[in-house]
């Protein structure tokens, strides 16, 4: 019998050139669609001629916002503040640590900076950003606008300074890592009940003013956010939702996903599900905010660049100009890179100065300085133990969420076979005879090159091997994996676990091209998760043989670690169902043998459903 082995790069029939499959060349792909997208958003703002025009888009953009982040919880508990120790002396003002609740039991950790003088106070809200240490980073600012007449609170992000998420006390640190590692954790899990890592930290900041306005030190009227980086977002975020706040001023964050989208592309809680593709950019938050006073402030080598941020400025220049108010828009450069250097710190103080009416001097002062552990709230500085993680508040929101009667198989239908103008190339190769085959096996591989069990089986018969898009991709070693192509796959309306299973199925295509009437899948780990969903919604798949998989993606909802969850995320998906009810979808017509399953730490996890076989060791 005639043997033909040979590797297929091709792609769907179509009048556009398709991409290559490799990560780089499904990245310029995945750009293609997101700069078509902002385009058709372009034109929209384009159409806005006027003042009531612009409050219509506001209000569109506002809901739209809402609607992507999944809403903001709906509590309206007690703060439960308390103020812990005595004061800080700062000279012209008091550190007062405290403590209040954003959700029940759900603890932030704030510094509060107070001036000495006697009276209501314009207050800031300070939210921090991805410095591990938390709201020490910010007592040079905080401490300089203090001085200057404002309160101002610094308070600790999730997953930073004293909310250390996964914190154990033997090593003094999070299991997890470093602060971003941390908000991909809870980014992934609250993707996967439709909903973005973003809502909760808004909900801080939205407490943090609760807060504030609760202080009898503090001027309700007068109320402004500032914050670099991640701080910087969160800035953004809540002056466009929250209508308290009166003047806003974020540092090194904003920019233009024109340029944001292949380069430094934000971390969860700065990417939501479907905002590119609901026709969304960052200048919308600013839009949202108009006629009120907004500064931008960027520096001349930061990674998220002046350029970038100049796209920003420009559109939101002539927003401004639709309500008269070109004066309150403005954009500023510092030196260096990413950071609040000098000039960029007192023209923060200055726009603060100038709109909340507080006279004086914007200059840049000396303030006292105390190293991080005395602005600690908590004795050992962490709330480890005294208040819930953010793994356990989405897993209560799951819970409360789950759809009874769900269509799954729909559901995965929409989003595998989701309609594409050009595909990607698919790495694809087989070794068997040319044609008339009755049985084939295929491997799904995260590598391109012939894995020593492709060999093997191919030995054994006809077989062919699969690499979905968008792989390989460099190393990961971290926890959340390949994040930034799941990341840029949702910000487009996309899902790449379903397009990889949806690669899988164009390999089926082949190999019924070639007669084979019994096509079995083999893939171990993440990919058995694509070929789950490849064969949960294909029958041509008659066996599907997958090996060190993940169980359950509810699974990951009960510890706040996992590893890789990024590639199998689909939005909402676990308020629908799990893993098991797509193995039902194939059982019994079809056959499903599942070794060694795992967990997200890919632990091998011993489960009496007969479904699940296990290997059996010896030396």
């Amino acid at each position: 019998m005639p043997i033909l082995t040979s590797t297929l790069i091709f792609a769907a029939a179509t009048a556009f050139a398709a991409q290559d499959s490799t990560s780089a060349g499904f990245l310029e792909w995945m750009d293609r669609i997101a700069q078509k997208q902002l385009d058709q958003r372009e034109a929209k703002i384009a159409s806005v001629r006027d003042a009531n025009q612009a409050r219509a888009r506001q209000a569109e953009a506002r809901a739209k916002i809402l609607q992507l982040i999944g809403g903001l919880p709906d509590y309206a508990g007690p703060l439960k503040a308390q103020t812990h120790g005595a004061p800080l002396d700062g000279g012209d003002y008091t550190i007062e640590r405290v403590t209040f609740e954003s959700l029940p039991d759900f603890l932030v950790t704030g510094n509060l900076f107070i001036p000495k003088k006697p009276g209501k106070h314009p207050a800031i809200l300070f939210p921090l950003g991805h410095w591990d240490q938390g709201k020490p980073a910010a007592q040079h600012m905080a401490g300089n606008l203090a001085a200057k007449g404002f309160v101002v609170l610094a308070y600790d992000p999730i997953g930073q300074g004293e909310r250390q998420q996964a914190f154990d006390a033997r090593a003094n640190r999070s299991l997890i890592g470093g602060s971003t590692e941390q908000h991909f954790m809870a980014g992934a899990n609250a993707i996967l009940i439709g909903q973005s890592f973003a809502r909760y930290r808004i909900w801080d900041a939205k407490r943090g003013i609760d807060y504030l306005v609760s202080r009898p030190e503090v001027d309700a009227e007068r109320i402004g956010v500032t914050g670099c980086s991640g701080g910087g977002t969160v800035t953004t975020y809540i002056s466009a939702l929250d209508p308290r706040v009166k003047v806003s001023a974020p540092a090194c964050y904003m920019n233009s996903f024109r340029l944001v989208f292949t380069g430094p592309v934000g971390d969860s809680e700065q990417s939501p599900l479907d905002f590119i593709s609901s026709g969304l950019d960052e200048t919308d938050y600013v839009e949202l905010f108009a006629p009120k006073p907004w500064l931008i402030s960027s520096t001349e080598l930061d990674f998220f660049t002046p350029a970038g941020a100049k796209i920003v400025y420009e559109e939101a220049k002539r927003w401004y100009n639709l309500f008269g108010a070109e004066d309150k828009i403005k954009w500023v450069v510092g030196p260096g890179g990413h950071g609040t250097p000098e000039k960029v710190r007192e023209e923060i103080y200055g726009w603060m100065m100038k709109w909340l009416n507080v006279p004086g001097s914007n200059k840049d002062a000396k303030v006292r300085m105390y190293p991080d552990h005395q602005l600690w709230v908590m004795p050992k500085g962490q709330v480890a133990g005294k208040s819930r993680e953010i793994y356990e508040v989405i897993r209560d929101e799951m819970n409360a969420k789950k759809v009874a009667n769900a269509d799954l198989q729909g559901y995965l239908k929409k989003w595998i076979y989701q309609p594409e103008e050009t595909s990607p190339t698919l790495h694809y190769q087989y070794e068997g005879p040319a044609g008339n085959i009755t049985k084939a096996t295929l491997i799904v591989q995260t590598m391109r090159e012939p894995s020593p069990q492709f060999k093997q089986l191919a030995a054994e018969g006809p077989t062919a091997l699969v690499t979905p898009r968008g792989l390989p991709v460099p190393g990961t070693p971290n926890l959340s994996g390949d994040w930034i192509a799941n990341t840029r796959s949702w910000l487009i309306g996309r899902n790449l676990p379903a397009m990889r299973a949806k690669d899988i199925l164009r390999a089926v295509d082949e190999l019924e091209k070639k007669g084979a009437k019994q096509i079995t899948v083999v893939a171990s780990d993440v990919p058995g998760i694509w070929a789950l969903l490849a064969a949960a919604v294909d029958p041509r798949i008659t066996e599907l043989q997958i090996e060190r998989t993940p169980y359950s993606v509810r699974a990951s909802f009960d510890s706040p670690m996992h590893r890789n969850l990024h590639d199998v995320v689909m939005p909402g998906f676990a308020l629908l169902g799990d893993y098991r009810d797509l193995v039902a979808m194939i059982q019994p017509s079809r056959k499903v043998v599942w070794k060694d399953p795992t967990d997200w730490m890919r632990n091998v996890v011993p489960l009496t459903d007969p479904l699940y076989t296990y290997s059996t060791y010896s030396h």
